[in-house]
């Protein structure tokens, strides 16, 4: 089977891993695969034999351009597309996987024209985002706009990416996505949460099948991996309070985070991830600022070294930072009414009110003061002998009270004691016997352990 799949970028970004994951996967299974991109961006080596670019730099920046004056994102790339197709024409995919269409380089009308006109080649399309369904935006919750529902002809966001600055053409991008993007045969929709699912069913693509695939990640990859981040940085004897970002704005959080820095005492020291220059000279003297890396070797670093991550986003369809740290063994707290409170609620994290003071509660709460401590000082091992109980409530303190849940069982059907630390919060570590495997329930981290893989002890 041919695949081709069609993002911004490849290798880099939440969005460029899957679509690199997806890859290997299906090259794994004997397919043969092609990751179509367009977005300046330096391709990992590793990936470089699936990549195909669309267009150059030249026409992402004239792409742009037209966007800033006309409002016209998804609609420039005339050339660079019409070439891009005919280089699809002769690959000849079996199955088209789309994933990011939007960022300044692909004409979104002629790829649609060309998918209609192959009724035999299966498409699918991953939704990271609102842009297909609106006018305008990729997000609309923190303005609390439904226009999209059944039209759109104002944008409180035109100024927010894709950002125009000049002539609105929402209500016309608006029909133009609509006509574009329906009456595709073999369209299936797939959403990396319910929540999105839910808003997509009230959109004009309501039409198609959606299915929810949770995003996964790589746990040999995004895994506790220490690391002299803390020595290097002068953060030994600090709670780290960790935030990750590919852009910082006042919707991913940035300025609770600067008002946390105000409540928080020296025990404790911010880090955030991915702000560009300018941000971090801006930044108070309690905040660690550092740039934006396409290094997942030196996120799982850093996501190790910290004792607590905070994702305080109020727009979020999925939310791939707070899963990548929770693999690395920092326990995650995020805002209720996004996609990641769905997220953290199945995997045994935190969702608060979105409140800079519900998230100064959190931090500073029993569990994860608990974890605070595994870096705060030196702790030696004790074994603590407790005689059997048969009180829920007093077993399920010990859990609570527990860093980590071992079971070295070498024969079991089904321990439902791993169930139960885990219904704690505790992660849990244990024997690839009987049926503990079963046992472990979290499915988001890209395989059946829960958190931490299965190992011998």
């Amino acid at each position: 089977m041919k695949v081709l799949l069609i993002n911004s970028v490849c290798g880099i970004g939440s969005t460029g891993r899957i679509c690199t994951d997806l890859a290997q996967k299906f090259e794994a299974a004997g397919d043969e695969v092609k990751i179509a991109y367009g977005r300046k961006g330096t391709v990992p080596e590793q990936f470089q034999k699936y990549a195909v670019r669309i267009g150059t730099d030249w026409d992402c920046k004239m792409h742009a351009i037209q966007t800033r004056l006309f409002d016209t994102h998804g609609f420039g790339s005339k050339h660079a597309t019409k070439k891009f197709l005919q280089w699809a024409e002769e690959y000849k995919p079996d199955l088209l996987w789309l994933h990011n269409i939007h960022g300044y380089y692909i004409n979104v009308e002629m790829l649609f024209d060309w998918i209609k006109k192959h009724p035999e080649m299966q498409v699918k399309w991953t939704l990271h985002d609102c842009w297909a369904f609106t006018g305008h935006c990729s997000h609309f919750t923190a303005v609390k706009c439904a226009q999209w529902k059944s039209h759109c002809s104002y944008c409180s966001q035109l100024r927010r990416y894709p950002a125009c600055y000049a002539m609105s053409s929402v209500r016309r991008n608006f029909a133009r996505k609509r006509a574009a993007f329906t009456g595709v045969p073999n369209l299936t929709l797939i959403t990396p949460s319910k929540w999105l699912a839910d808003l997509v069913k009230q959109s004009f693509l309501k039409e198609y099948p959606v299915e929810v695939h949770y995003n996964t990640i790589d746990t040999t990859i995004f895994k506790p991996t220490p690391s002299d981040f803390r020595e290097r940085y002068g953060l030994q004897d600090k709670i780290i309070v960790l935030g990750v970002a590919n852009v910082w704005e006042d919707r991913k959080g940035l300025f609770d985070f600067y008002k946390l820095a105000e409540m928080l005492d020296d025990h404790y020291a911010i880090v955030l991830v991915g702000l560009s220059e300018k941000q971090i000279e801006d930044l108070p003297k309690n905040i660690k600022g550092i740039q934006r890396t396409n290094s997942p070797k030196e996120l799982v670093a850093i996501y190790t070294a910290a004792d607590v991550f905070v994702n305080p986003s109020v727009e979020e369809t999925f939310g791939m930072t707070p899963v990548e740290a929770q693999a690395c063994g920092a326990p995650s707290i995020v805002y209720e009414g996004t996609a990641c409170a769905e997220v953290a609620e199945q995997n045994g994290n935190k969702a608060v009110p979105q409140d800079v003071n519900a998230l100064y509660e959190a931090i500073t709460g029993e569990k994860f003061m608990r974890w605070g401590k595994k870096h705060s000082k030196k702790r030696g091992c004790t074994i603590v002998a407790i005689p059997r109980t048969n009180s829920p409530q007093e077993l399920a303190e010990i859990y609570t009270a527990a860093d980590i849940f071992a079971n070295p069982t070498y024969e079991d059907n089904y321990p439902t004691v791993n169930l139960e630390a885990q219904a704690c919060g505790t992660k849990v570590v244990t024997y690839d016997t009987g049926g503990c495997r079963e046992t472990l329930i979290s499915s988001l981290l890209g395989q059946t352990a829960f958190q931490w893989e299965i190992i011998d002890l």
